[in-house]
């Protein structure tokens, strides 16, 4: 199969699923574990994020209030985005602050319960398969506030040119028996804030909050911006709004100040003609010690466009979940099939809990081929569980090695019928040379499957929220699929000594991606940095040179980011190839180390006279404050250029954008997507209203 072979999967699906979530399902509460008693008010919710250096950290604090007339139990679920490291619980007892330190997690999970049946306070972190964070607060005294903080770091990324932070707060609504259990309470009911200060040597044109418009966005400087929305600022705007005779303030005092159930998406776009970089930064105590680098690479716009014709599969999810979704799909896959090319052809297959294919294989794009086999789909009526691989199977099958194809997976990849482990697709995907493009949709989205599948094939995995800017993700995607991709992509480093790199397989990377490489090194000097991969079969380099310093203080927090990565990538290993216990435990004592809550890890606080007792070394601690101190430093100081390439850059190419070959939404990408959104938009928007 050709190389630009796409399985292009999930958004269509899971945007439509998501679009219909109450807005009762939203994150971050903390609720009782006594199911009959009312959940706790939220009266605080505040969110801080700093954005510098390639990494944001977002720190979010909260204040919940019990009015039962008994101390409890109370759990605090969050959802937390993906390649995110959770180094900070703070739970807060007597009135101080006390952060949490980590452990196995069977036996932070034994420490806890025994603290909570000796009626001592504690807190415990522990991570909800891949979906959220969930944290058991011990006791939440009666008539009584509790306060607590959760801090994750995250490196930032830049696609064609354009930055995205997500802050995650609406529920996924894809486990309904969770759903089922808890009763969400959306609401801040006394004071909510979110700020972001951003810095950066890059030229920004424009910051963009498309669900949030009342955001204050305000250019500090050359090389500052920051973000900023609150309660204050709400009630001050609805009150001049009430003075002009154009609004009127809600007439109950107890009226909540925001809800919880919308992700926030903050875009920032890029100088147009930047220029490809190689970007690092490092920490390093002392010259003998071993140091810890993030290199970010963002190549030059040298990935040719494609023009020829190709075979289209559409794999599409007739399960249950589509009731009341299905009809608006097909007629996105009926409008989207008019706007292919003559030389084109599809397919069509469908899955619920088994799979079967409405077309007699491939057939031509034309007006009766296309009115004929959509009316095959308008009826059929969806019901049943989600076989995915049945789907993805049948899909796969017939694929034309001599022509380019697209395979466009509808779904959100939560199986529940057949097939469901990792490993069973990976060996799938084996079978033959398929690049999976997939879209992940959702706080609860199965991520790590589709991720994983899209990293096993050499495709790509996009993200997605409701909160996104849907048309400028599908601009961002199909450039990808319009244009040449690198394959088996390397970075070799040499005179300087490195090694631990993660991710320790770089894969594929499409137009506009960058690379972000972690690692350690020792000793210092100059080194030679290539990349190498291959185009349409073809090898390719890039050559730069630059040095490694010999200390650097200014970025602790890269050795948590080092670690997490490195996590990542064994974790990934452990879910595909099934090895236990060496890989558990690499992941174990690395998360130990740098304070890190995993699958197989738990956040534990207990007041500091308890750890002092239990004889708990304060490692987390200790490391928290050297990260603080380096923040309060970082933030009195002028914003740094990372740039390490200037004097041999990496490519002579600008890198790409939406303004130099990007932005064509393809013959029928953005009217097959468009057409499920807006309606489904308006009935959120009911919804919520």
């Amino acid at each position: 199969m050709k190389p630009i072979t796409a399985l292009f999967g999930g958004i269509a699906a899971i945007a439509l699923s998501l679009s219909f979530i109450p807005s009762s399902q939203a994150a971050g509460l903390l609720q009782p574990v006594q199911a009959n008693l009312p959940a706790l008010q939220l009266d605080e919710h505040h969110v801080s994020v700093v954005i510098e250096d390639g990494y944001a950290i977002t720190s979010i604090e909260q204040v919940f209030a019990n009015s039962n007339a008994m101390d409890l139990e109370a759990i605090y679920s969050f959802p937390v985005p993906a390649r995110a490291a959770v180094g900070e619980f703070t739970f807060w007892i007597d009135g101080k602050p006390v952060s949490g330190e980590v452990f196995e997690k069977a036996e932070a999970r034994a420490t806890y319960e025994a603290e909570r049946q000796a009626g001592r306070d504690a807190a415990l972190v522990e991570q909800d398969d891949y979906r959220t964070f969930d944290i058991a607060v011990s006791p939440v005294r009666a008539g009584q506030s509790v306060r607590i903080r959760l801090v994750y770091l995250q490196p930032t990324l830049v696609d064609t040119s354009i930055g995205r932070y997500v802050y995650p707060l609406e529920d996924g609504g894809v486990d309904e028996e969770r759903l089922a259990f808890w009763s969400y309470d959306d609401a801040v009911q006394e004071r909510f804030s979110f700020e972001m200060r951003f810095r950066s040597s890059w030229p920004i044109e424009e910051f963009r909050l498309p669900q949030h418009p009342q955001a204050l966005i305000e250019k500090v400087s050359e090389d500052e911006w920051r973000v900023s929305m609150s309660s204050e600022a709400n009630a001050s705007a609805q009150s001049a709004e009430r003075v002009s005779g154009e609004g009127s303030l809600p007439t109950t005092r107890h009226a909540p100040v925001h809800r919880l159930d919308e992700d926030i998406v903050v875009y920032w776009r890029q100088a147009e003609g930047l220029p490809a970089a190689v970007e690092m930064v490092t920490y390093k105590e002392d010259p003998a010690a071993t140091g810890t680098f993030m290199m970010t690479i963002t190549p030059g716009n040298e990935l040719a466009p494609i023009t020829e014709g190709r075979d289209w599969v559409f794999v599409l999810d007739l399960s249950g979940s589509m009731e009341g979704k299905y009809h608006s799909l097909v007629e996105g896959v009926r409008r989207g099939l008019n706007k292919l090319l003559p030389n084109d052809r599809f397919r069509l297959v469908l899955f619920n809990d088994r799979a079967w294919e409405v077309t007699p294989g491939y057939v031509p794009v034309n007006a009766e081929t296309v009115a004929r086999y959509t009316q095959a789909l308008e009826n059929t009526a969806p019901n049943s569980g989600t076989n995915l691989y049945a789907g993805l199977s049948r899909g796969m099958d017939g694929l034309d090695a001599d022509r380019s194809s697209a395979l466009v997976l509808v779904t959100d990849g939560v199986a529940n019928v057949g097939l469901t482990e990792k490993q069973d697709f990976r060996d799938l995907l084996e079978r033959q040379d398929t690049r999976l493009f997939t879209f992940v949709m959702g706080n609860s989205a199965n991520r790590p499957l589709l991720e994983g599948m899209a990293s096993i094939s050499n495709g790509f995995a996009v993200n997605i929220s409701n909160s996104d800017d849907i048309a400028g993700k599908l601009m961002e995607a199909t450039s990808k699929l319009t244009h040449e991709s690198l394959h088996d992509v390397r970075v070799d480093i040499d005179g300087v000594k490195v090694g631990d790199l993660a991710p320790s397989r770089i894969g594929s990377i499409y137009r506009g991606q960058q690379i972000i490489l972690f690692g350690h090194y020792w000793g210092e000097g100059d080194a030679d940095v290539t990349i190498r991969g291959q185009v349409s079969g073809q090898p390719v380099e890039w050559n730069t040179r630059f040095a490694f310093p010999a200390t650097g203080l200014a970025n602790p927090e890269l050795e948590r980011l080092w670690a997490f990565a490195l996590i990542d990538d064994l974790q990934a290993e452990l879910d595909y190839y099934g090895e236990g216990p060496d890989l558990e435990q690499a992941i174990v004592d690395l998360a130990v180390e740098y304070g890190l809550v995993t699958r197989h890890t738990s956040m534990l606080v207990l007041s500091e006279e308890r750890f002092a007792e239990l004889g708990i070394e304060r490692r987390n601690r200790d490391r928290l404050a050297q990260e603080a101190l380096a923040q309060q430093a970082r933030a009195t100081q002028a914003v740094k250029a990372n740039r390490v390439d200037g004097q041999q850059p990496i490519s002579q190419q600008s890198r790409a954008s939406h303004g130099n070959g990007g932005g064509d939404l393809g013959p029928w990408m953005l009217t097959f997507l468009l057409l499920l959104w807006r309606p489904l938009g308006r009935v959120w928007n009911h919804a919520r209203a």
